[in-house]
């Protein structure tokens, strides 16, 4: 459901375009939400280091971290209008350039982090076409993790929810029919706003991974935390083709490769990021409270109607059938 998050995401290494910075380099211009400092930084920043050495400085990636570019519209938008030469997103920005990639994300689909890799990794060339058609390259899959809801007031029940101000991604299509379906009242921020929104009242609930949550300061707000994950969100690095014809073949198979070894390295680092953040939060006193079976089972029903309601409008029935058959097959071998 959310996004950041994100934050977040994918070997922001395999991109592409630029600007040149003296006759023999290039500047690539990457924009994302992650702040600095964050585990996202830290893995992007030292792959980032590797492209210009392994280029011989030829390349080098220029980061606008922590929304300094605005939120993932603005940085799709900018790469349309080539102010931008790429973007480490959440799915929410992903959605902005193909819609059908969020069939990854549907609430309560995903029973395990092991689910979403097997389901994700078997449909992600299928993606990567789509986006090509569509002028951008996506590259190696990130990781923004569990999405919970974060509350000033106890949530245990869907009555609960009602009974707070939720803050909803204003572009995030899922997140706003689940809400409606629950009968919940989303109150539409774009990320660089939630942070004061918490501050000064405006909302008094979201929803993120816990290291988001951290990274972006949005936990020293609340004091709740539910247990149910709602949905696992993931995100990518996208780079526009006409960016990539900047780049020698040679230079993007160094940064391909390096690209591929850090997303897989982002995915494992913010995978025990998360865990990491959660001790934080209770340390610093946010209760995570047990979600009810009760509570539970009526995302899981709503859920299921959501999906259902938007193919055809964000995603194809063919689609939802593809990701319903791998998760599937995953759970048949498990048994």
């Amino acid at each position: 459901m959310t996004r950041l998050t994100t934050l977040l995401a994918g070997s922001a290494l395999a991109l592409a375009m630029a600007t040149p910075v003296h006759a023999d380099s290039t500047e690539l211009r990457i924009a994302t939400l992650a702040p600095a400092g964050s585990p996202w930084m830290s893995v992007l920043d030292k792959a980032a280091a590797e492209v210009k050495e392994k280029t011989g400085d030829r390349i080098s990636l220029k980061y606008y971290e922590g929304g300094q570019q605005g939120d993932e519209r603005d940085f799709v938008r900018k790469i349309k209008l080539g102010q931008l030469d790429g973007a480490a997103v959440t799915s929410i920005g992903l959605s902005m350039i193909e819609e059908s990639i969020r069939v990854l994300e549907l609430p309560m689909m995903f029973e395990s982090a092991e689910e979403l890799d097997y389901v994700a990794d078997k449909m992600w060339p299928y993606f990567q076409k789509k986006f090509e058609k569509k002028g951008f390259r996506l590259n190696d899959r990130g990781e923004v993790g569990w999405i919970y809801f974060m509350s000033k007031d106890k949530v245990e029940s869907v009555a609960n929810l009602k009974g707070q101000k939720v803050w909803q991604w204003g572009d995030d299509q899922i997140v706003g029919a689940m809400y409606k379906k629950l009968g919940v009242n989303g109150i539409p921020l774009g990320v660089p706003e939630v942070d004061s929104a918490l501050t000064s009242g405006r909302v008094t609930a979201c929803y993120g991974s816990p290291v988001a949550a951290v990274a972006l300061q949005w936990y020293t707000k609340v004091k709740y935390m539910t247990s149910m994950p709602m949905s696992y969100a993931i995100g990518a690095t996208v780079v526009s083709l006409e960016a990539l014809k900047k780049i020698s073949d040679e230079d993007k198979k160094v940064i391909e490769s390096i690209g591929k070894a850090s997303a897989k390295k982002l995915r494992k680092t913010i995978r025990k990021a998360n865990e990491d953040a959660k001790k934080t939060m209770t340390k610093k006193g946010v209760t995570v409270v047990q979600s009810p079976a009760a509570m539970v089972e009526e995302f899981k029903t709503n859920a299921a109607t959501v999906q259902t309601e938007l193919t055809g409008k964000v995603y194809s029935k063919e689609e939802l059938e593809m990701v319903i058959k791998h998760r599937d097959a995953f759970r048949a071998k498990k048994k």
